[in-house]
């Protein structure tokens, strides 16, 4: 068996801040804040828990989520004081600072709503049954000054 001991710790220094911090577990978390599995895992599809605070360890019963308690609690509580007051989108674009106004494209399903920044988008395109393809990034992204700002 080969053994590399340089290599057995490599842990980035995020991830080590975060691990060194005292835990919750999901379970107890759920019970501070009264809320439900299915508005935890909202929150962070919305951007409003970030993914790098969801931490798996193995347990006896599996695999259970933990979270970095102190940066978890101050950000639900965030949550639950202003979410009659403004969206879940509008909440976590506060938070993720995103002060500075851009268009989106929004795309509406019958499982919900899908907002893109039009800076990120790349391409985007409608696939027709017979195998067309029709180009919309242009429609989308709309004209653009010389600056790359849209006009």
């Amino acid at each position: 068996m080969l053994c590399y001991p340089y290599c057995s710790n490599i842990v980035t220094e995020e991830a080590r801040t975060i691990e060194e911090k005292k835990l919750i577990s999901k379970k107890e978390l759920l019970a501070r804040f009264s809320i439900s599995y299915g508005a935890l895992y909202r929150y962070k599809r919305k951007g409003l828990i970030p993914e790098e605070w969801f931490i798996k360890k193995a347990a006896p019963t599996g695999q259970e989520t933990y979270f970095p308690e102190e940066l978890v609690c101050e950000r639900m509580a965030l949550i639950l004081a202003a979410r009659d007051e403004s969206s879940l989108e509008e909440l976590a674009a506060r938070l993720n600072g995103a002060g500075v106004r851009q268009s989106v494209l929004v795309l509406e399903t019958a499982y919900g709503k899908k907002r893109f920044p039009l800076s990120e988008i790349l391409s985007a395109y409608r696939e027709d049954g017979d195998g067309g393809r029709r180009e919309l990034t242009g429609i989308i992204k709309g004209p653009v000054d010389p600056d790359g700002k849209e006009k």
